[in-house]
Parts: C-alpha cells; sequence; structure tokens
C-alpha cells in the first residue's frame, strides 16, 4: 500500500488549473534574510540602488589571473564506499524519524514497508552511505590562490581518507540509505548558511528525501516543513523506475516501474530555502550515477541487451561551476543582489584549469552544468582550435533513444547534463585536446552570442595507450533506451496548466508571485498526467526551468509566439527546460508513486533565491 506523506503544513485548499494562483500570501517566514541583512554576509560593502534591488553590493571586479594547467585530474573517479549504519543499535535507519536520537523531524519513509517489511533498516537490505557536510579549510582551486574555505559533502575513500564530494553509484532494483550529518558551523560569517537540504537531482523519489528547500535543518534550526532540527537525516532513495503502480514488481520486472523511465547521470546538492546559490558555490555539489541491465556500467558486460558504454575508469563525470574571486584569490559571492554575481573563474571538479590526461581509447564524459548561473556551450577543440567530433548519448539524467553522431558542440543551461562519447583511440600520443567555452555571458540575466575561439577550460592530454592485454570493448550501439511517449488520447485529454516566469518588484517570481513553501500553487492527483505550459515573456533574460520529480517530454517549443523545431537533443526525456528570452515550452508530465509537497524553479541559483520557485503537491 501506498502511504501518503504527512504535510504540518500543507494548505488543502483545492486549487483551480485555470487560474494557477497561489493558495495564501507570500510566506512570511522567509527567515527576514532580505529585509535585515548584516554587514558579516558579503565580502563587499551595501550600496542602495532603485535600478536592480534594494540592497545591492558593488560590482566585483575580475577575478586575479591564473597559470593554466597546473593542476591534474585523477585519472579515474572512484565511486564513495558504504558505510555501515548498523554499528550504533540506536541510529540504525528506519521508517519514521528518529528523532530520540537526534534525526531532525523529517516525514515518514514513504512505503517503507513495502520494501524493507521490519521497523528498522535489516542488513543487505539496502546500500547504505553517510556524508558529513564539513567546512574545509585549505582547498586550492589553483597554485596561484591561496587555500580556503569551501563546503563539502564529506566521506571516506576505500582506505579511509576524507573523500569530498563523493560520486555515488546505485543500481536500479537496489535502495539507497544516504544519512547526511550537518557539521557546519553555527557562527559562520561570509556568505551561505549553516543549515542545509539535500537534493539528488532528478531521482524519482520520496518527497521526503527529496532535498524540499523547507526541510532545511542544523542542529539548532529547522525549516519551515519539518518538525524539529536535529544532527543529522536519512535520505531514503528507492531506486526503482518512475511508474512502479502502472508496472508494479512482478518475475518478468523486478525493479518495478517503466524501464523506459530509467536515468543515468544525476547529481546532489544543497536545496537550502533562499541559500541554495550560496550555499552550492561553497561546494555543495558532487554526482550520484546509477545503471541497470541495460546500461549498466560494465563495457565487458556478457548479457546481450547491455549497451555496452565506456566504464570504470572511462566512464568520467566532469561538473563546471562559474565563481570569482577577489584580489587575493579568496572566493566572493553576494547573496543579497537578486542578480548575483557572475563567475568569470570555470572550476571543473573543483579545480580552475585542470589537465585530465586520458587513454588512447573510448571515454563516457559526464557534463554538468552545476551553477549557480552561467551557460555554457562546449566545445572539443585541437590546438588550432579546430572543433573535433563527438557522439552525444544523453541529455539531462536520460539516455536519449539513438544516439547523435558527429556532434562539435553541446549548451548547457545549469543543471543540465550531457553525456558524450569521445573515442581518443583517433589521436596520437602526446596529442592536446581543449574543453572551451563559446558562449558569451555578461550578467547573470543570461547568455549572450557565441564566439571562437572561446575560453579554455579543460585541457585534455592523451599521454598513454591502453595497458598490454586490455582491450576496449565498449561501443555506442545505433538504439539506446526506447522512450514512451504521451498518446494523442493522452495528449488531447490532459488538462493545461499555465506557469509564467517573469521579473516583478525587483526579484523574480512565476504566475506574480513569490515562492511560498508552506503553501502549494497546484494540487495534482497521484497517477495522472498534465501538459505544463511554461512561458518567459521577457526579453532581457533567460530561464533554466526544472521540474522536481519527474521528466517530461516537450511537445512544442515557441519563440516570440512561433513555433520553432525542437533540437534534436531535447526529444527525449528531460528535467531542466530552458527559457530564453520571449520563449514558450510546451511539455507533457506524469505525476506518479510517492505523494508529497516538491517544488519546479529556475534553475538560475540566483533567480530561484529571489524566489522564482513554486511548489505544487502530489496529492491521493
Amino acid at each position: 500500500m501506498k502511504k501518503k506523506e504527512n504535510h504540518p503544513s500543507s494548505d488543502s485548499t483545492c486549487d483551480s488549473l485555470q487560474s494557477n494562483t497561489l493558495d495564501s500570501p507570500t510566506n512570511e517566514s522567509r527567515r527576514s534574510f532580505f529585509k535585515t541583512a548584516s554587514a558579516t554576509v558579503l565580502a563587499a560593502p551595501i550600496v542602495l540602488t532603485s535600478s536592480r534591488s534594494e540592497a545591492q553590493a558593488i560590482d566585483f571586479p575580475p577575478s586575479p589571473p591564473t597559470t593554466p594547467w597546473l593542476t591534474e585530474l585523477p585519472q579515474a573517479v572512484e565511486p564513495l564506499v558504504q558505510t555501515d549504519l548498523f554499528e550504533n543499535p540506536d541510529r540504525i535507519p528506519q521508517g519514521s524519524a528518529n528523532t530520540s536520537y537526534e534525526e531532525c523531524g523529517r516525514n515518514q519513509h514513504q512505503r517503507w514497508a513495502e520494501f524493507f517489511g521490519d521497523f528498522q533498516l535489516q542488513p543487505n537490505q539496502a546500500d547504505t552511505y553517510e556524508l558529513r557536510v564539513q567546512a574545509v579549510q585549505d582547498h586550492v582551486f589553483h597554485p596561484d590562490y591561496p587555500d580556503q574555505l569551501v563546503w563539502n559533502y564529506v566521506g571516506k575513500d576505500a582506505n579511509g581518507n576524507p573523500y569530498h564530494n563523493p560520486t555515488i553509484h546505485a543500481r536500479y532494483g537496489r535502495p539507497v540509505l544516504l544519512r547526511l550529518y550537518n557539521e557546519l558551523p553555527a557562527n559562520h560569517n561570509g556568505f551561505g548558511t549553516p543549515e542545509i537540504s539535500l537534493h539528488l537531482h532528478n531521482l524519482h523519489t520520496p518527497s521526503e528525501s527529496d532535498g524540499f528547500p523547507g526541510d532545511y535543518f542544523s542542529k539548532t534550526k529547522s525549516g519551515p516543513t519539518l518538525s524539529g532540527p536535529g544532527e543529522y537525516k536519512d535520505q531514503f532513495y528507492p531506486n526503482v523506475y518512475a511508474g512502479l503502480d502502472e508496472f508494479p514488481k512482478s518475475a518478468s520486472n523486478p525493479v518495478g516501474g517503466d524501464r523506459r523511465e530509467a536515468l543515468g547521470t544525476l547529481w546532489y546538492h544543497d536545496h537550502c530555502l533562499d541559500f541554495t546559490a550560496a550555499n552550492a558555490t561553497r561546494g555543495m555539489a558532487g554526482f550520484y550515477l546509477i545503471y541497470d541491465a541495460l546500461d549498466s556500467g560494465n563495457e565487458n558486460d556478457p548479457n546481450p541487451s547491455a549497451l555496452r558504454l565506456p566504464s570504470g575508469a572511462y566512464d568520467y563525470p566532469l561538473a563546471f561551476q562559474d565563481k570569482r574571486f577577489d584580489a587575493s584569490g579568496i572566493q566572493v559571492f553576494d547573496q543579497l543582489d537578486p542578480e548575483g554575481t557572475l563567475g568569470d573563474k570555470i572550476t571543473v571538479n573543483g579545480k580552475i584549469e585542470p589537465v585530465l590526461r586520458v587513454a588512447r581509447r573510448k571515454y563516457r564524459l559526464r557534463l554538468l552544468n552545476a551553477g549557480p548561473s552561467r551557460y555554457y556551450e562546449f566545445y572539443l577543440v585541437n590546438n588550432a582550435n579546430a572543433a573535433q567530433t563527438f557522439t552525444y548519448i544523453a541529455n539531462d539524467g536520460n539516455l536519449l533513444p539513438q544516439p547523435i553522431l558527429n556532434q562539435n558542440k553541446v549548451r548547457l543551461g545549469v543543471a543540465e547534463r550531457a553525456d558524450i562519447v569521445v573515442d581518443f583511440s583517433r589521436y596520437g600520443l602526446g596529442t592536446e585536446l581543449y574543453i572551451v567555452n563559446r558562449l558569451q555571458q555578461t550578467s547573470t540575466r543570461g547568455p549572450g552570442n557565441v564566439q571562437a575561439p572561446g575560453s579554455r577550460i579543460l585541457k585534455i592530454i592523451v599521454d598513454r595507450n591502453l595497458p598490454a592485454g586490455e582491450v576496449d570493448n565498449s561501443r555506442v550501439p545505433s538504439n539506446l533506451r526506447p522512450i514512451r511517449r504521451p498518446t494523442a488520447a493522452e495528449i488531447a485529454s490532459a488538462p493545461v496548466r499555465s506557469w509564467v516566469f517573469a521579473r516583478k518588484n525587483g526579484l523574480w517570481t512565476i504566475n506574480d508571485r513569490l515562492v511560498n513553501v508552506n503553501s502549494a500553487a497546484a494540487h495534482v492527483a497521484a497517477g495522472s498526467y498534465e501538459i505544463w505550459d511554461i512561458s518567459n515573456p521577457s526579453n532581457g533574460w533567460s530561464h533554466p526551468v526544472h521540474i522536481h520529480f519527474e521528466e517530461g517530454i516537450i511537445l512544442q517549443r515557441f519563440r516570440n509566439g512561433t513555433a520553432v523545431a525542437i533540437p534534436t537533443h531535447e526529444r527525449g526525456r528531460k528535467d531542466v527546460y530552458n527559457l530564453g528570452p520571449s520563449e514558450r515550452v510546451r511539455l507533457f508530465i506524469r505525476f506518479r508513486d510517492f505523494p508529497g509537497k516538491y517544488v519546479m524553479h529556475c534553475h538560475n541559483m540566483i533567480h530561484e533565491d529571489h524566489a522564482m520557485m513554486v511548489r505544487f503537491d502530489i496529492v491521493d
């Protein structure tokens, strides 16, 4: 049986599909941050202005120059090792919040008994991990800059050493319990807030583990949608395909759900209300890669139906973040200004202008725009800046139905992902290649023109052959993952709900309202489907719109009121929908399996924090 989530702060008023107005006034408990900022919050003085915002920091000068290619990335990204969560008998994971032993006041884990049976988790029922959010004082973005403070998710590697922002490997059909400790200092000064809410973007996850922005916690504070603070919070990731109720578990479907709904490249980051941009750019972001029988993570898989994409050390995640540094090389960020701080230095897995050494063989590169606000158009180029080709296999977390061959660019809004396969066997030893960004951007409002040669962000050196006896058995088949498209009857019968992303009174709004995490702007029936019409009437900025929990299918795109072609890479399933100036998108989306509270927001994290986000509830 499905267990309905308890909503201590929910508004039960039914909404109208036609009006889509919020159920109550703007939340008055937004922690008074935007009204009473103190001098300790910023690294620059406050000035008053009427043109952009009431409280705004002076524009930061350019970051100091750096010498490129001094730092090397590891040649392989290892998965996080599991943590034994059974050592302390008082803190064994359980369905209800363990508030007696310092867990924060979350809601009951949905469908716990269906997955685990007993009140407490039993050994070997799930993969178990532990992450501790910590203030790390000695991070090196670049050797030309001083060691400095970052906030990271910290686990342990196979040798017991700290593993910062680790990559988690998961499998469909194998649940994960992730215990998240908040060890940030309560007396923190500078940008960011020491309360956290972890969002795993975009796993099909019950609401209480989705990282809802109002579910933030620390040892002494809790958000308006939690019932109390705590030292830690247990996150339950069922790792089932979406559509569990429609396609239940069976002998022929041991995972449960619709296997066409599988994801692959996911990422986790902080989602604390009002502080997502500040906390994420402080360094709180990592990858969560999930595999199944088709995308098995084994290029030597004997299963004839397995795709056998590049795997292991040759399956490499790359996270890109824009950052700004002061004259001394310390990161700065203005969390008061609704237009934020555009970074002019791009980190790759936390490093500025690093080097990645690769073998002469195929690689799966998983590209992530981890924000907070810059768009990218990436090219792979040689020393002469000539664009090289690659195969585009996945957009956002979703494998495409068929690979897109002979591509030479990838455009990513904030939170978008793209998996590409590059065959480095085409290049001789010593070949130097670069990932460059050719998309100009001068403000957080959105990107400008594409201009070559672009900025070199990552250097790739083809420096070795495969070891003796090792063969590259990876491949890119002509068909990847099939897709379930809505039928004509479903499209015709789907209710249409409209959302307008705009600017009002110096802040970012949806349907002319600011976010209110205590009240849902829409109530959607569990098991239903709808068409969501999202639009950006402005010609001055762009919005990468993210819908939590479910993937959607783009039906139509419009620019200036005229229908335009849907790009090939957007014809699969997506969870981020880019709205350029004067653009509109109609998408089909299903709502399944786990009722509760979720959000839609602009994933330009600065827009999200100021307060372009809306709550919607899935209800039985």
